[in-house]
């Protein structure tokens, strides 16, 4: 006989239920407890006490993935010497399965029913048997998901940057597209946003704004005539604003601005902490050995990945990634539309597909490839393309790290 313990997990408690799956499905045992220490060690003793009572040929304690909630008790079982000591399986489980398996049951919306349900899938044995992360790739995936959305955080003040820079010099980013410096570049950056208005920097002699720029720019400019001329003529095709909206728009910018270089130095602190605990991963040497590959992007698939082992094979890491297609078949029909399930792990199908958009410009196989699938449709082509490059990425991905290997090119590369 078999014992089956679904939690329900949220912020202050924990709700348990002891279900086996004997011929009469029998409930042991209910009961809710703190979402503490003291709490998960009284489900473990009554877990002890069953278990010395029958002697179960599995334990398998499962709950759903809620992120912060589930994880310090994830953990406190999955590491706990005793319940190792017993066959015990710990399961997090996607919380779209649990919902779509409680749909079935007409029945109340409870915690006590919650947990009651999550016992009960695990008895119809559809959980997983992956084991739960290691603790160096748990460390890894807290920067990493943080260096996510730092990013995510960088990208939105930039556009409000661009945003309010446009009713500042409308044509500036049209003209700076014909120039090697970035609309995002530290010299722009200055002069948008420091003590000069726009008629000063159209009105001053050319000799002295090239001085200008070059001591802003630290004389990096090739061509600082050109540029200074590229930016008067943007300032003076440029729409001029009434003084007070003009004001109100350089506060805007100038914190912006700051908000802006603070999120690049705490994206650069963190840079720093990934790179110091990958070195404890040998694995991540496997995936930056791929060219295109650099080290946010290993860090960020080991992250969420963690040991390979905790998959099959390379199609159930495609499935957790969400780069799996849904087939919709009836008798002799079948849907030729198969759209992305986007179920699994948004992070992982992030960094899988950035990755893979990188390696494409350097492996000639992944160009192909790309190009390939690129023509195959009139609609979407480049996302399409990108995500089938993807999933073919996964495959590389997975014989890497479950090989313990670095990557060498094919066979025909090497001729070639």
């Amino acid at each position: 006989m078999k014992l089956f313990v679904g939690l329900d997990i949220s912020s202050e408690k924990i709700d348990a239920c002891f279900m086996t799956d004997d011929s009469n499905l029998s409930i042991l045992n209910r009961l809710s407890v703190a979402n503490d220490l003291n709490g998960a060690s009284e489900i473990k003793a009554l877990i002890l006490k069953h278990h010395a009572e029958v002697s179960f040929e599995q334990i398998v304690i499962g709950m759903e993935s809620t992120s912060l909630y589930s994880f310090h008790p994830a953990m406190f079982f999955q590491e706990d010497a005793d319940l190792n000591a017993l066959p015990t399986v710990v399961t997090v489980e996607n919380p779209f399965k649990i919902k779509q398996y409680s749909r079935v049951f007409d029945e109340d919306k409870t915690d006590t029913n919650d947990a009651m349900r999550i016992a009960d899938y695990l008895r119809i044995q559809r959980f997983t048997t992956s084991p739960i992360k290691e603790e160096k790739y748990m460390a890894l995936q807290r920067l990493t998901r943080t260096r996510y959305q730092l990013v995510t955080e960088l990208v939105t003040v930039k556009q409000h940057f661009l945003e309010n820079l446009t009713y500042k010099c409308n044509t500036l980013s049209k003209e700076l597209k014909s120039e090697s410096t970035g609309i995002f570049s530290a010299t722009i950056v200055h002069l948008m946003t420091e003590n000069y208005s726009l008629d000063e920097l159209a009105n001053l002699p050319l000799e002295d704004f090239v001085q200008l720029i070059q001591n802003v720019g630290r004389s990096n400019f090739k061509n600082p005539e050109k540029l200074v001329k590229t930016i008067q003529r943007a300032i003076k095709n440029s729409y001029q604003l009434p003084r007070l909206m003009n004001e109100s728009i350089d506060i805007i910018l100038s914190t912006l601005v700051v908000q802006m270089r603070s999120l690049q130095q705490s994206i650069k602190q963190i840079d720093k902490g990934i790179e110091k605990l990958v070195e404890i991963i040998p694995e991540y040497q496997c995936l930056t050995s791929v060219p295109g590959i650099g080290k946010v992007y290993a860090a960020g698939i080991l992250a969420e990945v963690g040991q390979i082992e905790r998959f099959d094979d390379q199609a159930k890491v495609a499935k957790y990634a969400g780069l799996s297609w849904k087939v919709k078949q009836s008798g002799n029909y079948q849907s030729e539309v198969t759209p992305l399930t986007k179920q699994g792990n948004h992070y992982l199908r992030y960094y899988l597909v950035e990755a893979a958009n990188s390696v494409k410009n350097h492996l000639p196989e992944y160009t192909a490839f790309y190009k390939k699938k690129y023509t195959e449709t009139s609609i979407n082509k480049h996302r399409r393309a990108i995500v089938l490059t993807a999933r073919k990425f996964v495959r590389l991905v997975d014989a890497l790290l479950r090989n313990h290997q670095l990557y060498t090119p094919p066979k025909s590369v090497l001729k070639e």
